[in-house]
């Protein structure tokens, strides 16, 4: 009968090591599935941030793309006005210095008839 409880007691021992492997195996496999979870939230977080900051970025960058467009366009703007306004002032000069001249030359027929 000793030989028997003591059977028993070893498969008592064997079945709570079995049961004891079973939970272990149960909790890695339940521990290793919610840091798979919590890896996959933290991933997919790291991509919509990376995904926002591409956006700003490339937003930034059409922003500065504009910016020299319009910069472009204004420098264009500028120097046609600049033109136009040195065309009309040399335009000017030319009417002034042919009114200067021809008042030099009836001051000088008057001055010769009067000779």
């Amino acid at each position: 009968e000793l030989k028997w409880a003591g059977e028993r007691d070893a498969d008592d021992y064997r079945k709570k090591m079995a049961q004891e492997r079973r939970e272990s195996l149960a909790f890695r496999n339940a521990e290793g599935k919610r840091i798979r979870e919590l890896e996959g939230q933290l991933k997919s977080y790291a991509q919509q941030e990376e995904h926002e900051s591409n956006e700003l970025k490339w937003a930034g960058e059409r922003d500065a793309d504009d910016y020299r467009k319009k910069m472009a366009q204004e420098r264009r703007e500028s120097l046609a006005f600049r033109n136009a306004e040195g065309k009309r002032i040399r335009e000017l000069e030319g009417q002034l210095k042919s009114y200067a001249q021809q008042e030099e030359h009836e001051s000088n027929e008057l001055k010769w008839a009067g000779e």
